[in-house]
């Protein structure tokens, strides 16, 4: 599919003595300058007519947990292309996507960028990762108020992860940190990934998981029905999910704050055959003893709203809870320009629920003030 509309003119490479202390706060290097003449926080110019949300009479800071965006400076040190990158606009954070999230109603959204490099070399990699990283902070600093950002990791090599999400978090004052569902054939409940779930459980980082589809399936999702994402994608993470609770690792590091996209995928909507398994083939329980009953981890994650009808919706806060519930749009990809209906006109919830899945959840996830 072609990235449709104007693609912006990325920023020249960052002098080598740049450091950024926060997203959008203290910067030094060439946004200093511009957020000297606007007397601090850049704020964004409004594109066009922005949707106010209200909920019983009070004010939602609507915040978007599952946006992306690429940099095409990273996309050709990896030897891919603009082009061929799906959404319209993905290589543009600026007035384009700011109109666009001011008639979504969306006032935040906290970017993120899928992972295409867990099979890249070390030095490539480390490259590619700091390109986005910094790239990132620089859209926080110039639109402070309509954007912070996952950090990108080279999961591939853990002690490399954890010092770009270290550096992410501390020095670039990026959020949280964004990642697939497996790196390059590995579960993430894989020991290799342990140092990297102490790390980010230290630093109480929201963990945000997209699905890369599901490789060893590829064959089988060939076909009409985009099989590879429409099945693919949310099965990624059911497996992602389901290895993460029964090996143990949510057991190892309780205080890990993981939101999958796409509402969890498939694991929500079945979640009860979980509880059940081991009983029904006790030969094959290898001898990891949970804490508790599978179904009782799902209410310890967070799911965004990606699940398209008020039944799923509805079906999603029954398994989980509806505070663990987060606006996903995937915008640019259009799979939801209703998000904020989608949370508005399902039935069943009262105000205190539609405010809290709206944005006051992201909000403290991700360290973002309310409105005053």
């Amino acid at each position: 599919m072609q990235v449709r509309g104007e693609i912006m003119k990325q920023p020249a490479s960052l002098t080598p003595g740049l450091a950024f202390t926060d997203c959008g706060l203290k910067i030094a290097g060439p946004l200093a300058a511009k957020k000297a003449k606007t007397g601090g926080k850049s704020k964004a110019k409004a594109a066009g007519r922005r949707r106010v949300v209200k909920v019983g009479g009070k004010r939602v800071k609507t915040i978007d947990v599952h946006a992306h965006c690429v940099i095409p400076e990273a996309l050709d040190l990896l030897g891919l292309k603009l082009e061929n990158q799906r959404g319209p606009g993905i290589g543009e954070v600026g007035e384009r996507r700011i109109r666009e999230m001011d008639e979504q109603g969306i006032d935040v959204e906290a970017l993120s960028i899928n992972p295409q490099w867990y099979k890249a070399e070390r030095d490539l990699v480390a490259e590619v990762v700091r390109i986005q990283n910094e790239r990132l902070a620089e859209f926080c600093a110039t639109y402070s108020d309509r954007f912070v950002a996952f950090a990108s990791v080279a999961l591939q090599y853990p002690d490399l992860a954890i010092q770009q999400l270290v550096h992410g978090v501390k020095k670039l004052g990026l959020r949280g940190v964004a990642v697939g569902a497996s790196v390059a054939g590995r579960e993430f409940s894989d020991p290799m990934f342990h140092p990297f779930w102490a790390k980010a459980q230290e630093l109480g980082i929201l963990i945000f998981i997209h699905p890369q589809s599901t490789p060893d399936l590829k064959n089988r999702l060939k076909g009409n029905g985009w099989l590879e994402n429409t099945i693919g994608n949310p099965l990624d993470t059911t497996i992602a999910l389901s290895h993460l609770i029964f090996e143990g690792t949510l057991d190892r590091f309780p205080g890990l704050k993981i939101c999958s996209a796409h509402g969890g995928g498939f694991l929500p909507s079945y979640a009860p055959r979980s509880d059940n398994c081991l009983r029904v083939a006790p030969e094959m329980d290898t001898g990891v003893k949970l804490k508790k009953k599978p179904t009782e981890y799902l209410r310890d994650m967070y799911y965004d709203t990606l699940v398209f009808t008020s039944e799923a919706l509805r079906h999603l806060a029954a398994e989980v809870g509806s505070d663990r519930l987060v606006i996903g749009t995937d915008h640019p990809i259009p799979w939801q320009s209703k998000s904020v209906d989608h949370i508005l006109k399902t039935p069943g919830f009262s105000d205190k629920e539609r405010r809290a899945m709206l944005g006051e959840t992201a909000a403290k996830l991700l360290g973002i003030e309310p409105w005053r």
